[in-house]
């Protein structure tokens, strides 16, 4: 048996122990006749807390286990099973409730193993911290909601906050020799305050940190954002109705790719609710200069995986070259039909699932990332600069393309910066991509990617009537 593990994982883990684990499994299928299964878990302690003016609001601690127990019967059909029970019994009976359910699998979605599921993995750099108390936590928030509220007069609350931290593993098992385990540390502060000025209508502004340890969260940095984000939105004013160049902020930009990842998704397409096709590769969806990769193993991705629910080890991808399609995202069923290999953004599951990662949106190398069309603009038309976008839950569209999209940002003109007091943005993605005009600044790191800002020329703007 080859054990493929990332950097910090270990089999002493006093959560999971995968060899043991796994030579448990095998004995319980082999005496309930079972010849082919796998296993995905992931198990957590997590410790939490809120804050409302200096006093606790709220004090969470939970140990969480989700195990997915799959087995394959003698005609290949699948049956699933889910349990929290790690201990023999509860194995057991996972076991045989994923036989039982294998005699009603459909015949039309068989997934099997993935051949990637004992490639090497890559190594990641990802320290293992010792989780604090939770009265620490609590003392470091009141801290962080004191400091936000001392910046402005205007902010009077803190109304949505949080200090988390995660201790976790991961596990992928089956019944061919694979054994994955990870372990991490994870932990992550938010802060959104509100800010209101009489006779004006409340503002809010927010901010979050990730990092593996509580100690290592950029705090300070977390409050400036938070104060700055907020306390630039009290001047406000509305905005014409119109058509618009606009800037997006790259949180905004990551979000909105983010909601149409199903052009990417080779799962969405075989499901006939993507916007590709089969054919789409090769064929340009977006400027020249943009490069889109999926990459879950960017240093900048906290909480990083090595491998995903089919054991199929993560690794960059390159989903836009130059504006043109090159890859999809594929789990072992979808790699199967459509002639490749696994791309190792797969969940688990009888009909597996398939996700992006970590997106890195770039200029396409050899390219001026637009530069000479931003040279363009330097008019003194006036520019929207979108900071964040709301309800893309509910205003995205992605399986025809368009969005209408309620959205915090400035009205720019003639050097001059002011607050937009509400306006929605709407527009067709694939118009949208063919649109950029270029990229500007340094690309950041957020917790969902690394972009720059992204300007686009021609958005429709809906001003609040």
């Amino acid at each position: 048996m080859d054990i493929q593990s990332s950097a910090q994982v270990g089999t002493n883990s006093k959560s999971l122990n995968p060899i043991q684990l796994r030579g448990r499994l095998e004995e319980l299928a082999r005496s309930a006749g079972i010849h082919q299964w796998d296993l995905g878990a992931s198990c957590s302690t997590d410790t939490s807390v809120q804050v409302d003016r200096g006093e606790a609001k709220q004090m969470k601690g939970a140990q969480r286990s989700a195990i997915t127990v799959r087995v394959w019967n003698g005609d290949g059909l699948v049956g699933v099973t889910s349990t929290s029970d790690l201990s023999g019994p509860g194995l057991a009976k996972a076991l045989e409730g994923a036989r039982d359910a294998s005699a009603f699998g459909n015949a039309d979605e068989t997934p099997a193993f993935s051949p990637l599921a004992t490639a090497p993995l890559a190594t990641l750099e990802q320290p293992i911290h010792r989780p604090q108390s939770i009265l620490d936590l609590l003392a470091t928030l009141k801290d962080a909601e004191r400091q936000l509220l001392d910046r402005h007069q205007a902010i009077g609350t803190v109304p949505y906050n949080g200090l988390a931290q995660r201790s976790s593993d991961r596990l992928y098992l089956n019944s061919d020799g694979a054994c994955r385990h990870q372990q991490l540390t994870t932990a992550s502060i938010y802060l959104y305050a509100r800010a209101e000025e009489t006779g004006r209508k409340p503002r809010s502004g927010g901010a979050v940190r990730l990092a593996y340890g509580a100690s290592d969260l950029d705090i300070a940095g977390c409050i400036d954002e938070a104060a700055e984000r907020t306390i630039s939105h009290l001047d406000y004013a509305p905005i014409d109705t119109g058509h618009y160049t606009c800037v997006f902020s790259p949180e905004a930009f990551l979000d909105l790719v983010g909601a149409f990842s199903s052009l990417f998704n080779a799962r969405a397409i075989l499901d006939g609710v993507s916007l590709s096709s089969r054919e789409s590769l090769g064929q340009q969806l977006a400027a020249p200069f943009l490069s889109i990769h999926d990459n879950g193993l960017n240093p900048g991705n906290v909480g990083a995986s090595a491998f995903d629910g089919e054991g199929t080890p993560t690794k960059p991808l390159a989903l836009l070259e130059g504006g043109v399609i090159q890859h999809f995202l594929h789990s072992e069923a979808t790699a199967r039909a459509f002639g490749v290999s696994p791309t190792g953004h797969a969940g688990m599951g009888s009909k597996v699932s398939v996700g992006p990662d970590w997106f890195e949106i770039s200029a396409t190398p050899g390219s001026d990332g637009g530069q000479q069309g931003l040279n363009h603009l330097g008019d003194g038309s006036p520019l929207v600069l979108i900071e964040s976008l709301s309800a893309l839950h509910a205003g995205v569209k992605a399986s025809q393309g368009s969005f209408s999209l309620p959205f915090d940002g400035w009205l720019i003109q003639n050097g001059h910066r002011r607050s937009i007091e509400a306006a929605t943005v709407a527009g067709d993605i694939r118009t949208l991509l063919k649109g950029l005009v270029g990229f500007e600044g340094a690309a950041k790191v957020t917790p969902d990617g690394l972009s720059p800002h992204v300007w686009v020329d021609g958005l429709s703007i809906t001003g609040e009537a």
